[in-house]
């Protein structure tokens, strides 16, 4: 029988080759599915136990829609139970609140979980560390912030919006910026289809004078020209300092806003703390070119709560998730079986940028980058990928 590839005092992996493992993943967003995908294809005697407080997925890509009128909140959440039955995973209503063991037991809000191995797939959180955040409206922190930034939509008849993004200061690399680039384009769009746009003044405010740069060269140049097209202004180059009822206030003055449309940095879940594995300065789990925590045993990290090493436009997105938990779920099954990890995910971003009505495709990988111009096909591809990955779930399917 082949020996593990670290020390394992408790003799956990070599019972886990004579027995079928017992894996458990945290989370049921797209890094936890994709890794149930792989597992299930690998692993058909495994024993899988989701742990996440509820058996619900959300398409988080789609959370733009919602603020226009396109989607509700309820197009956009699934019940797992097919899923879980389907693959045959066991689920946990639980939120993690650390772990013991160096990961050989999950702590919950439902008691202890041991496992054989752990995959990380829970997210992270956004900061809300700027003064008067809460009079900024965080449109991915999921259906229900979507769905306050439409009801006030709704009420105004004019008025100021303005729209920013920002990043971990503790770790750059930790940002979610295309979101609020389409939440602008899509908000502006919606309001000349009512022909209310003239009523209303968009500001688009960052820190830096070039942003959104990690989608790549081209994409800045065009983003902006795009802003400028349609009559909405830019303030570059000022960080954002505090929020207010009033505005935004930022190191070189105020911008007056009548509603703040805003996406802070991430930070780590916030139970990384009680995990006693490493961490970045950010307080996401650290990860090596496998995906697997820094200096622990068969515990990996997949998704937003991870800091993984790679370019600086690294990026932190749904297709990065699910490659991450493939490589993740595909050296898990090696540790378990005494061999060296070997996956590695290929850095990767790959997106449209919608506009309500159109699209951008940007990709950019490591040796190329690309864009192509904003078409109608892109946004009513987005809506048909969108489609078939809901509808595979409410099947029992895999996401496509």
């Amino acid at each position: 029988m082949p020996h593990p590839p670290h020390p394992d005092p408790a003799g956990r992996a070599g019972a886990a080759r004579r027995h079928p493992p017992h894996i458990a993943i945290l989370g049921a967003g797209f890094a936890a599915l994709a890794a149930v995908r792989r597992l299930r294809r690998q692993a058909p005697q495994a024993r899988i136990t989701l742990i996440a407080p509820e058996p619900v997925f959300t398409y988080l890509p789609s959370l733009i829609w919602i603020p226009t009128g396109l989607r509700d909140a309820g197009d956009l959440r699934v019940p797992l139970r097919g899923f879980l039955d389907r693959h045959r995973v066991e689920f946990v209503a639980a939120r993690a609140t650390g772990l013991a063991d160096g990961g050989r037991r999950v702590l919950t809000s439902q008691g202890e979980i041991a496992n054989d191995a752990l995959l990380i797939a829970t997210g992270g959180r956004f900061l809300r560390a700027l003064p008067g955040i809460e009079h900024a409206h965080v449109l991915c922190e999921g259906p229900d912030a979507a769905c306050a930034i439409r009801e006030r939509l709704v009420r105004m008849d004019a008025g100021r919006l303005a729209f920013g993004f920002g990043t971990n200061p503790r770790e750059p690399g930790a940002m979610r910026g295309g979101p609020i680039f389409e939440l602008l384009f899509g908000i502006e769009t919606w309001l000349r289809r009512t022909r209310r746009r003239d009523r209303f003044e968009l500001t688009f405010f960052h820190a830096s004078e070039r942003p959104g740069e990690r989608l790549g060269a081209r994409a800045v140049p065009a983003i902006l020209a795009d802003m400028a097209a349609r009559g909405i202004r830019t303030r570059l180059g000022e960080p954002p300092r505090s929020f207010t009822a009033e505005g935004v206030v930022t190191a070189e003055g105020s911008i007056p806003a009548d509603m703040i449309l805003f996406m802070p940095g991430l930070e780590g879940p916030d139970w990384a703390a009680a995990s006693g594995l490493p961490l970045s300065p950010g307080g996401f789990f650290r990860a090596d070119v496998h995906c697997r925590v820094e200096g622990a045993q068969r515990v990996y990290v997949a998704g937003d709560a991870g800091s993984h090493p790679g370019p600086d436009w690294l990026p932190k997105q749904a297709h990065m998730a699910e490659l991450q938990a493939d490589a993740a779920a595909r050296n898990l099954l090696d540790e378990l079986a005494g061999r060296p990890p070997r996956a590695r995910p290929r850095p990767e971003l790959l997106c449209v940028i919608d506009t309500l009505d159109a699209g951008t495709l940007v990709y950019r990988g490591a040796r190329r980058s690309w864009m192509l111009p904003r078409t109608r096909l892109l946004h009513w591809a987005n809506k048909r990928f969108e489609a078939r990955s809901l509808g595979a779930l409410r099947r029992g399917a895999p996401p496509v």
